[in-house]
């Protein structure tokens, strides 16, 4: 009788093991960190939710109305602990501009970070957007090849070599080539918690880890670099408005939500007004780091560049290790630093209203006057 009736309750069982009630309370509090996917064993979506938060919000609150199924499909997949099944997926179109966007997202996290790398435009930016286009065809009970959607990454990497605009044509192919070697995942054993979150946590550190250190050690390049990259990804759009916009509207989203926070209401929310302040902020740790610069070498600001390069050649003379074997630590650092400054003096500065021309393409010409003393 007992076996009988274990046999008739262990399809209950297993539907209770996962809780929709608990679902929707873990989506609630810690949604964005993707705690309801960890809670349901969807590792790969509760990576990308840590690493986007939530995508954005708006795929956190789009997956309100997705969350019993995504416990039905946890309670199966936990019930017959096999494969979803043989053949191929059906196609998705929300799965690929997904995946198209966190490609471009990872590619952009990768210029602010690995960019000062050798070989990076034919290396890194298409390792970084092929990984983020298998995280997202990872999500949920489907994959995709690494071999073939990574190798697309990386043949189409010499388009628009050396440029940010690369991130595109990278992300297109290696999100076609994922999309069209689509299939379930395989059988996988259970794996404890800890394992998981081990796991979890490496990946998330080597993607936070490097955009941490660019940010903190090196607040002012990092600045100008974001501000350039999205300067010259955004011009890309100026032959398609309503997508620059929207791009816009994507990318002014974490200043405006903390100009909310700190109070400012005395802008409009006028796009190219928004650019001008965050423009104007990054050129003030631009003049603060060639202040510097010029400090390290000895020269007086406005220096001609020939100036500077004889500078340069003398100090690195000095203090190069090999010529101080005496005091090697202090000479190291002295080389460094005059490395750093020499750098910071070599790279061509531009106009400071020279990135108006790249925004006003984007805009009505009403939007490029009016409010926030803009002349």
């Amino acid at each position: 009788m007992s076996g009988a009736t274990g046999l008739v309750l262990r399809p209950f069982l297993y539907r209770m093991a996962k809780g929709l009630l608990v679902t929707y309370a873990l989506w609630a509090v810690g949604g964005p960190a993707g705690l309801h996917h960890l809670y349901l064993g969807r590792d790969s979506h509760a990576l990308l939710w840590m690493l986007t938060l939530g995508g954005g919000g708006l795929g956190w609150l789009w997956e309100f109305w997705k969350l019993p199924s995504f416990v039905a499909q946890a309670n199966r997949a936990q019930g017959q602990r096999q494969s979803s099944g043989g053949g191929t997926p059906p196609l998705s179109l929300i799965r690929f501009a997904a995946q198209m966007i966190v490609g471009i997202y990872f590619g952009l996290v990768a210029l602010i970070s690995f960019s000062f790398m050798a070989n990076f435009y034919i290396v890194g930016l298409p390792l970084a957007v092929g990984l983020g286009v298998l995280l997202v065809a990872a999500v949920g009970n489907q994959t995709s090849d690494f071999k073939n959607t990574l190798g697309a990454a990386f043949l189409t990497s010499p388009i628009f070599y050396g440029r940010p605009i690369a991130i595109l044509p990278i992300s297109l192919a290696a999100s076609i080539t994922a999309q069209k070697h689509r299939r379930y995942k395989a059988s996988a054993g259970s794996e404890t918690l800890s394992v998981r979150l081990y796991r979890l946590g490496l990946a998330y550190l080597a993607f936070t880890g490097p955009l941490a250190y660019s940010a903190l050690c090196n607040t002012a390049a990092t600045l100008s670099y974001v501000a350039e990259t999205l300067g010259s990804f955004l011009s890309w759009f100026s032959f398609f408005p309503l997508l620059g916009r929207l791009m816009e509207s994507v990318f002014l989203l974490p200043y405006r939500v903390w100009r909310l926070l700190v109070g400012d209401p005395g802008c409009s929310s006028s796009y190219f007004q928004e650019w001008e302040k965050l423009y104007e902020f990054v050129h003030s740790f631009q003049d603060e780091k060639r202040q510097l610069a010029y400090q390290a070498l000895g020269l007086s600001e406005g220096a001609r560049n020939e100036d500077i390069h004889r500078r340069y050649r003398e100090l690195v003379k000095i203090w190069h290790p090999d010529h101080n074997r005496h005091q090697t630590e202090e000479a190291q650092r002295h080389f460094l630093e005059i490395q750093a400054a020499y750098e910071v003096l070599s790279q061509p500065r531009k106009p400071r209203g020279s990135w108006r021309r790249t925004f006003e393409e984007l805009h009505f010409p009403q939007e490029g006057t009016g409010g926030c003393g803009v002349g």
